[in-house]
């Protein structure tokens, strides 16, 4: 991939809940008052995979500024479980 495409906002892969997934999140979730562990589903995600707090106030605001990028979730959804994972190991 070219440099300027690897940082670039894209459209989210619906059903790939990589981040919602991969990711450890420390702020409440709805349902989740201590967060999330790394690898643990999110009680928020609906049976398809798809946020059942998105564009809701209640959603976190972790979760509503991540934006998909190239190089985040990557030509498939095993690419983007990958590069998250490996970045949650990074940041422990």
């Amino acid at each position: 991939m070219n440099k300027s495409r690897t940082n670039s906002v894209i459209e989210c892969r619906l059903g790939c809940a990589a981040c919602c997934i991969a990711v450890s999140i420390s702020s409440p979730i709805p349902g989740m008052l201590n967060g999330k562990e790394a690898g643990e589903r999110c009680i928020q995600l609906s049976g398809d995979n798809l946020c059942l707090l998105f564009g809701k106030s209640e959603r976190p605001k972790v979760c509503s500024g991540l934006k998909p990028s190239y190089e985040m979730c990557g030509k498939s959804n095993a690419e983007a479980f990958a590069y998250l994972e490996n970045l949650e190991k990074e940041t422990i």
